[in-house]
């Protein structure tokens, strides 16, 4: 089988000039016994001319005209069976043929060359439609890198892949070599952001992009493909990888969410409960002062209990009022209002006296309202208060500034004692989170600052922390201003 197919090998580039060689020498020996003219045989050449270079090319045209111009002068010339260089009419037929032959045999490589092209797009389509496919059909529970680049690898056939995933700083590789410099290569084309072709290795280092942002690279090797066809299997790569991140960021999301969901109720029943046995023993601690015959220890001690089951009563008030907040159906009822009023009034709730005198309010000779709920946002100026109490310095004075910004009136309560660091200045806003520290100042359940958080996203405002080295933390919420201009609470 093997000497057949070398042999074919052989034959198949010259099986043209061969066949042209018969076709001459057929059309000579009918025609001259036929007694045509000059005209017909030399058109019958020009037709053989015109097949080889269309099948065999140029230079074995080029050898078929020769032959034809020396058979027409041969046979056909007068005097017949004589050569004649000198004569003018086989010049021109030699020439006709010639320039037959070169502009036949152009197009026909260019129409070749094209033909082959279109071959290879074809084939390198139906592999992209093939490797996205096989994309879609990835498991979505695994890490898509390596299956990925193996894939490519084989419905390309390629020597090697390799695949950088930027945002997870992984590499995955798939083939042959396997080689340390592909790699680097790889991402040198990430962090230079360009797209290059070696040539000596056929190598494509691709930048991988979702829109115009690079997200990793790619490296080829061992391909000749289209410029077209390398970004074209980047760009699937690019797909596969970050639809691996969003569905992973789903099932997060949704398992955080059943979570939430869970706790939630959890803490939403546990409250109800808190609050019977709460009301009986807040009850029976107000009516023992009345009944009369307790001593002076007596006396304090029922005071304890009434002062503590009071908090343990707030407390149990913070947690049915968190999924009330988080409700869809839930909407703030706004109307114009002074936040400086509401503070002095979150301040005149605390049961301390000495702790009304530590805070200090500077607002402005005509302040601006803002437009919110009365009762939700006295409840987050009372967590604020209450907090800012907690994780300060025992007597310190507590700073609280109105001002009115662009759109918006800014409450800002700045207090010395503890330093939020700048990575907990958000997290501290999440449900029961703490932040470091902060269990040795006070006790806590994390749930004050969501909520203030959830009162300013539904008023369209925003809250937020900044600490102050070696002073303390201060924090603001933004809420913003009636509308109207009015200046005053209804």
């Amino acid at each position: 089988m093997s000497a057949t197919v070398a042999i074919r090998a052989r034959v198949e580039p010259v099986l043209p000039c061969v066949l042209s060689l018969l076709g001459v020498a057929a059309c000579t020996w009918v025609c001259f016994w036929l007694g045509e003219n000059l005209s017909s045989v030399g058109f019958l050449y020009l037709v053989l001319i015109v097949l080889t270079a269309v099948y065999g090319g140029f230079w074995q045209a080029t050898l078929i005209s020769v032959i034809s111009v020396a058979a027409l002068d041969y046979f056909f010339n007068e005097p017949i069976f004589s050569f004649s260089v000198n004569r003018v009419s086989n010049w021109v037929e030699l020439a006709a043929f010639e320039f037959t032959a070169l502009m036949v045999s152009r197009l026909s490589d260019r129409a070749q060359v094209r033909a082959r092209e279109a071959e290879a797009e074809r084939r390198e389509s139906a592999r992209l439609y093939q490797t996205a496919r096989q994309i879609l059909l990835l498991d979505s529970s695994e890490d898509p890198g390596n299956p990925v680049s193996s894939m490519i690898r084989d419905v390309f056939a390629l020597q090697d892949v390799v695949l950088f995933d930027a945002p997870s700083g992984k590499v995955y590789r798939s083939g042959i070599a396997q080689s340390e410099s592909i790699v680097q290569k790889a991402r040198d084309s990430y962090l230079l952001d360009t797209n290059a072709f070696e040539p000596v290795t056929g190598t494509w280092h691709c930048v991988l992009r979702l829109g115009v942002r690079p997200v990793g690279s790619m490296a080829l090797c061992g391909t000749r493909m289209s410029p077209l066809t390398a970004t074209a299997i980047a760009s699937l790569a690019a797909i596969a990888l970050e639809r691996a991140r969003m569905l992973q960021s789903q099932a997060h999301a949704e398992a955080a969410r059943q979570a939430e969901q869970l706790r939630t109720a959890v803490l939403d029943a546990l409250a109800h409960k808190f609050k019977t046995p709460l009301t009986v023993i807040r009850t029976a601690s107000s009516g023992l002062p009345a009944a009369g015959g307790l001593s002076e220890l007596q006396m304090e001690l029922v005071s304890l209990i009434d002062q503590e089951s009071g908090k343990l009563n707030e407390l149990a008030s913070r947690l049915l009022e968190t999924p009330r907040l988080d409700s869809s159906e839930f909407a703030p009822q706004p109307e114009p209002l002074l936040l400086s009023r509401l503070v002095k009034t979150a301040i005149q709730e605390l049961e301390n006296p000495a702790d009304r005198d530590r805070f200090h309010l500077l607002a402005p000779a005509r302040e601006v309202p803002v437009f919110a709920d009365r009762e939700l946002i006295l409840t987050a100026l009372v967590q604020l208060t209450d907090n800012a109490l907690k994780y300060s310095a025992a007597g310190s004075p507590i700073e609280i500034k109105v001002a009115a910004q662009a759109a918006a009136v800014v409450l800002t309560i700045r207090n010395q004692g503890l330093v939020v660091s700048a990575a907990d200045r958000e997290r501290i806003f999440e449900r029961f989170y703490r932040a470091p520290g902060a269990q040795s100042c006070a006790p806590g359940t994390g749930l004050g600052l969501s909520i203030v958080k959830t009162i300013a996203a539904d008023h369209h405002g925003r809250v937020w922390a900044e600490g102050e080295a070696d002073y303390g933390t201060s924090f603001s919420l933004s809420l913003p201003v009636a509308s109207g201009g009015e200046s005053g609470e209804r």
